[in-house]
């Protein structure tokens, strides 16, 4: 199969689709890899690595008119589309319940696309993981640095010093990113508290911190009792391929201090909260009623290279998949790849992208014809 890995052209976003490493992988299995110039410069993976591993380096409409396979990091923006021929296989993050232009591009060109959000095995999400596990850490990090007083914050030490309080941090959700977001909080000293719906998760948390972080069932009763107090709120909430609900609402933001800070994780499908919007990393906050928020929508692409080395350690294995037995082939004898599939023939296949924007669902089977 021809591989094509082009530059990621979002904001302040670093990450590639491909290490030198990873190209030597497609290779060796018989495949041919472009690789658009620059791709990897800014995080130290120079075109002479790739072209050392085996891949050819070219141009951004070179790459596209070639490549029967895009790996690519964060799903296509507007200024992509164009690009993309019919038939293509696209293989990165794709987030569709929150991306409805993109939903009718890959629609309209009959792309089959597979979103590493949603390849789900018994264990859980192996491609989604690693980000969540990066995004769960700097979201402590960013909330602590926008809430010093030069940002708008209420110019509070997460951990205090001897003789003044601690920073109350407040999580919405014990997934990955809840529980990777309470090591660090713990780690810095602050009081932490989590809440989900899962009873025996929260019983899991409860034991891994003997009992050192506060679990509260998620109800609204019980996240409106923490909010006045709360210093931090991180949302931490999933659910895979759907739109995120909306936890917190505009009028709850009178209930908080003023100069506290919302870090919403889940921006990426929607936000839980009803305040979010989509920020980048030159203009990561922006304050409603007081309240700093915080919601970038490529958090890991701050730390591009671990970023980009925890991912493709958990993709190259099933895009080594589609390219050795096509994407049909993969999607009929790998259930966590079938998962993976949003998009495929002008059919969504991916039942929360269907209910997002109430269109029609076909299950992956059914559309490749099975």
């Amino acid at each position: 199969m021809i591989i094509g890995c082009p530059k990621e052209v979002k904001v302040q976003e670093y990450r590639v689709g491909l290490t030198p490493d990873n190209v030597a992988a497609y290779v060796a299995a018989g495949h041919t890899v472009y690789i658009e110039k620059d791709a990897g410069t800014a995080i130290g993976f120079t075109d002479q690595d790739y072209i050392n591993a085996g891949a050819q380096i070219t141009d951004k409409e070179t790459l596209f008119a070639r490549a029967e396979m895009i790996i690519k990091v964060k799903e296509p923006i507007s200024s992509e589309f164009s690009y993309f021929k019919p038939n293509t296989i696209l293989f990165t993050y794709l987030h569709l319940a929150a991306e409805e232009p993109l939903t009718k591009m890959l629609i309209e060109k009959k792309i089959s696309a597979v979103a590493y959000e949603t390849i789900t095995t018994a264990q859980g999400l192996p491609c989604l993981q690693p980000m969540s596990q990066i995004a769960g850490r700097l979201s402590v990090i960013e909330s602590c640095k926008y809430s010093q007083s030069t940002f708008g914050g209420q110019g509070l030490l997460f951990s205090g010093v001897p003789g003044t309080p601690k920073g109350k941090v407040l999580i919405l959700g014990g997934g990955v990113v809840g529980l990777n977001a309470a090591q660090i909080a713990m780690g810095l000293g602050a009081d932490v508290t989590i809440m989900d719906i899962d009873a025996n998760r929260l019983a899991y948390i409860d034991q891994m911190f003997d009992m050192r972080i506060k679990t509260l069932y998620s109800t609204r009763q019980n996240l409106l009792a923490e909010l006045p107090t709360a210093d931090a709120v991180i949302g931490a909430v999933l659910i895979p391929g759907a739109k995120t609900p909306k936890l917190i609402r505009r009028e709850d933001l009178a209930l908080m201090k003023k100069g506290a800070i919302l870090t919403d994780v889940a921006i990426d499908q929607g936000g839980c909260f009803e305040t979010s919007r989509v920020t980048t990393h030159n203009e990561p906050v922006y304050t409603i009623d007081g309240v700093v928020h915080y919601a970038v929508g490529n958090m890991p692409g701050c730390v591009a290279r671990t970023s980009t080395i925890a991912l493709t350690n958990s993709t190259l294995k099933y895009g080594l998949e589609l390219a050795a037995k096509g994407l049909t082939a993969a999607v009929k004898e790998n259930p966590a790849i079938r998962e993976g599939l949003n998009t495929h023939q002008g059919h969504i296949t991916c039942a929360g992208v269907a209910q997002a924007f109430n269109l029609p669902y076909v299950a992956a089977l059914e559309a490749l014809g099975s």
